[in-house]
């Protein structure tokens, strides 16, 4: 058994953020405490960072720079990434436990949450996350996207449903500057959108957005913002819970008393609206929707039996984000989660089940572990609670040595697995820049979307 923190190996599935703070984290704690850490970072995805790079509009530099602080991390050295590697798949688990002490699952959770309703699967209705990648160029979705409607809705009070609505409502010409794919920036240039159609259950003082992303949303050029006098009618009486939501509702109302300025596009905010069906014969025409109130001050509301259609011929649901099963990881369906107590992963399908053994030596962070709620912050304090228990496992001897020798690259060498490495992504992102630089509109970076072709330029890196 393994007794003390020299020579501690382990093994971290995904590399977004979650599975680097928690490979920092890790590192810190066992080199604090004197002794020695080598960590193996395995990503699906040709490039690092998850949904840093595929998950955020391509719109907002001050979250992509958090890429800043995670490249730091990488490059220090003390973690190896081994990207384009699907565990299940081209390793399993129980491979990586067999070369670790200890393997921590960090894979996100990147599948839409379902919308139970009638006509949601028709022509013309999206799950946000599929149109989030396809704006951050995800090599593993179509890299056309049909924008031939006028009047379109999201469904969500989230920063999802935001970056969404942004994206759709924003002349093209201005996200030129950014990273955005060129597949992406022709689709959008071609957009037949004028009007988006944000709804939301709640009212104004309970939406799940943050105070910057609202803000920006009124500053996006050539678009008016629209919203409705009668969903702020409940308001009297009503605290905000917070500072946050005070701000917003302070720049909500602002709007109410903009004048249009006959923008050639328009993004509506509805509240106090709660979807039933989506209409249509064959594809979206509309949706309707029940008309609600609040309920006591803690943000609930109740239905109040008056209906509504509003036409619009397409819909994105942006009502979160649901995990997706590990291959040999205990899952729990429900919730969207790997089966945990606190990051150790238990033999059972029912997350938080104190009656079942824990499985020595596998963990798990981030959203996979918890769920899709919270922001960065969030992810590291999850992260701490993880390694800790794993730090704590380690000292107390509950973990088994690994079994197996040699290093896990010569296995997928051997299996003609094409992982790339920290040298490679470093390779791709210098082409990306490159790209961006030569870019008749001078940009940061333009993407490579196609997998293959990252693979082979973060490939070419090995044989130089």
């Amino acid at each position: 058994m393994t007794s003390n923190l020299q020579n501690l190996r382990v093994a971290i599935v995904g590399a977004g953020p979650a599975g680097i703070y928690a490979g920092n984290i890790l590192t810190n704690s066992v080199v604090e405490a004197g002794g020695t850490v080598a960590i193996d970072l395995f990503e699906s995805l040709p490039a690092p960072y998850g949904l840093i790079r595929y998950g955020v509009a391509p719109d907002h530099p001050r979250i992509k720079g958090i890429v800043n602080s995670l490249h730091e991390m990488l490059d220090a050295g003390t973690t190896r990434f081994i990207g384009n590697v699907e565990v299940g798949r081209d390793i399993s688990i129980d491979e990586l436990q067999e070369r670790y002490d200890a393997v921590i699952l960090a894979t996100g959770a990147i599948r839409d949450a379902a919308l139970d309703i009638p006509g949601i699967d028709l022509e013309g209705s999206y799950g946000a996350a599929d149109f989030v990648a396809w704006f951050d160029g995800h090599p593993d979705v179509p890299t056309e996207w049909t924008l031939d409607q006028r009047e379109v809705a999201v469904i969500g009070n989230g920063n999802v449903a935001l970056d969404v609505a942004r994206v759709l409502a924003k002349h093209a010409v201005d996200l030129r500057p950014t990273e955005i794919p060129d597949n992406v920036l022709a689709g959008l240039e071609a957009s037949a959108v004028t009007d988006v159609h944000v709804f939301g259950r709640r009212g104004p003082a309970d939406i799940k957005f943050t105070p910057i992303e609202l803000r920006e949303l009124g500053e996006v050029p050539n678009v008016d913002i629209v919203v409705h006098d009668e969903d702020f009618a409940y308001l009297e009486g009503i605290t905000p819970a917070t500072n946050q939501l005070k701000v917003m509702l302070r720049i909500l109302e602002s709007w109410r008393t903009r004048e249009s300025t006959g923008a050639s596009r328009r993004l509506h905010l509805h509240f106090y609206h709660s979807p039933v069906e989506v209409l249509g014969e064959g594809r979206v025409e509309g949706i309707r929707f029940e008309r609600t109130e609040p309920v006591g001050d803690e943000g609930r509301v109740q239905g109040t039996g008056e209906f509504r259609e509003i036409a619009v011929q397409q819909v994105y649901r942006a009502v979160g984000y649901y995990g997706t099963p590990v291959i040999d990881a205990p899952f729990d369906a429900r919730a969207g989660v790997v089966s945990n107590v606190e990051g150790r992963v238990r033999d059972a399908a029912v997350t938080g089940d104190e009656s079942t053994p824990v499985i020595a030596g596998l963990y798990a962070t981030g959203w996979i572990k918890r769920g899709p709620v919270g922001l960065i912050g969030h992810t590291k304090s999850d992260a701490m609670e993880t390694i800790a228990h794993l730090v704590s496992d380690v000292e107390a001897g509950r973990l088994s040595a690994p079994r197996v020798d040699g290093d896990v690259l010569d296995l997928l060498e051997e299996r003609e697995v094409e992982f790339t490495t920290w040298d490679g992504w470093l390779a791709l992102d210098a082409h990306e820049r490159s790209l961006g630089a030569e870019h008749v509109h001078t940009r940061e970076r333009v993407k490579v979307v196609p997998r293959d072709e990252q693979v082979a330029i973060s490939r070419g890196a090995l044989v130089k």
